[in-house]
């Protein structure tokens, strides 16, 4: 690796980085915000990190194609500069509305960083150093979401919420100085037209709509006509989305993918496995400090195994895959999720034991994440065409993205106001989640028996643009 090539790896590792860690650690800060607005409700709040996901998911395919019409270099300074700005507007936030449409803008500059800088990386380095180029880059965003619990944790308590939005500045600035004159422009000309615009407000509008019905549900009442109109007019826009893709020029979505059963089986699992997955790492930080009064500080570092836990899985989840295909690994991770689901079922109530239950627990969830998320990565683009493996690649991380919005929708539906004697059923019903969301993911995954894994070195584009934010196994 020369060092022309290491400093553009450097570069957009940085910006990676920053990326990955907001996923993870507004999960921790998300109570500390709460009491900075007592008179907005959590369901509303929430829109905090629904609103990021949403806008995120929304932009990521079309933001990779036109950075790839009008230049990587272009997009992924655009976004750096965008992600940082808007990272000041949320620390400087004077009231929730503010805060949600900073969060907003900021996921805009996130889609349009992510595929520009991994897009960057491959241009940097030749096809045989590819491979372990991008698993640099990948590693970075696992490394964010390791350390995400505890680092803002203690920005949390020590500094405040509005730092773990302050901290990402300097890192920011950097990476903007530095990416000007280190990274070379670079396009295809293979991406033509923009993506269809009308089809991108459906999406998002759709997803917005459903989450809303969800999380707003538990106030307006589940049989209340405004929670049955918002569930209504998103699933319409659902559908206008899908038949406005199949007659769009140019869809913000190319849906052709879904036509091969195996790409539409692993697409499902992703986002019922996300749902699941998002319910959970919520419902730990509640429970560590609602139901065991651990401090903040304490319950970020309690959650930092189970990410620790994912990598060195992930990396023997690709080995099996490799000799035995995709379907082992899926189904057996998929088994041990449902499996902790049930020990933090029947666990509730027991008295504070991080030994004895939380640390076990703790890693058979991250071993269950390691072999499933990345897993289901390449699965979902295993068996397309060469062509098809970055498209496929980028549709499926969008997916798990909408997936994580219900997720969050679900988690504070259930845990986000709770009377003191309802804390441990409402504890119940959020992990008896991950045993449903563990058992659908391994049915799902079954179909999936004859896919191998693809190597990067043999198409390095089917790597997720935000595999980075998978982090977020995260």
């Amino acid at each position: 690796m020369n060092r022309a090539s290491a400093a553009v790896l450097g570069v957009c590792s940085i910006a990676v980085f920053l990326a990955s860690l907001d996923a993870t650690v507004l999960y921790v800060a998300f109570q500390d915000i709460r009491r900075s607005y007592p008179d907005v409700s959590p369901a509303d709040l929430s829109w905090v990190l629904n609103g990021y996901t949403i806008a995120y998911a929304a932009l990521l395919v079309p933001a990779g194609r036109l950075s790839d019409r009008y230049g990587r270099k272009r997009f992924f300074l655009a976004g750096v500069a965008l992600f940082s700005l808007a990272s000041l507007a949320c620390g400087l936030a004077p009231n929730a509305l503010t805060l949600i449409a900073a969060r907003v803008i900021q996921a805009a500059g996130a889609a349009a960083l992510l595929p520009a800088s991994l897009a960057l990386v491959l241009d940097a380095f030749p096809p045989e150093r590819r491979a372990s180029a991008v698993g640099i880059w990948g590693a970075v965003g696992g490394l964010a979401a390791a350390v995400g619990p505890s680092l803002g944790a203690v920005v949390v308590e020590k500094l405040g919420w509005e730092w773990v939005f302050f901290i990402n500045l300097p890192f920011g600035a950097f990476a903007f100085y530095r990416g000007r004159s280190l990274l070379t422009e670079s396009r295809t000309g293979t991406s033509t037209g923009v993506p269809d615009p009308i089809g991108i407000l459906l999406l998002s509008s759709s997803m917005a709509l459903l989450a809303c019905a969800v999380v707003k549900g538990g106030d307006w009442g589940y049989a209340a006509p405004r929670t049955w109109t918002a569930a209504l007019i998103g699933v319409v826009a659902m559908l206008g989305f899908v038949l406005r893709s199949r007659t769009a020029k140019d869809p913000a979505v190319d849906l052709r993918l879904f036509a091969d059963t195996k790409f539409l089986y692993a697409n499902a699992a992703t986002f019922v496995f996300a749902i699941a997955f998002v319910v959970m790492f919520f419902g730990n930080v509640f429970f560590l400090t609602r139901q065991w009064h651990y401090s903040l500080q304490l319950a970020g570092l309690a959650i930092t195994p189970g990410p620790m836990t994912v990598v060195p899985f992930a990396m023997l989840a690709g080995r099996i895959a490799d000799k035995r295909g995709y379907r082992a690994v899926l189904m057996t991770g998929s088994a041990l999720f449902a499996i902790a689901g049930v020990w933090f079922v029947v666990s509730v109530d027991h008295a504070p034991n991080f030994l004895g239950e939380w640390l076990p627990r703790s890693l058979l969830t991250g071993a269950a994440v390691g072999l499933v998320l990345p897993s289901l990565s390449g699965a979902a683009v295993a068996s397309l065409p060469r062509a098809d493996y970055a498209l496929g690649s980028a549709i499926s991380q969008a997916t798990r993205q909408f997936g994580s919005v219900l997720g969050v929708a679900v988690a504070i539906a259930i845990l986000g106001e709770t009377a003191a004697g309802e804390q441990s059923r409402a504890f119940v019903h959020s992990y008896s989640i991950l045993i449903v969301g563990g058992i659908l993911t391994g049915l799902l995954c079954a179909p999936l028996s004859s896919i191998k894994r693809v190597s990067p070195a043999v198409a390095p584009a089917a790597v997720p643009a935000v595999e980075a934010v998978d982090a977020s196994a995260r």
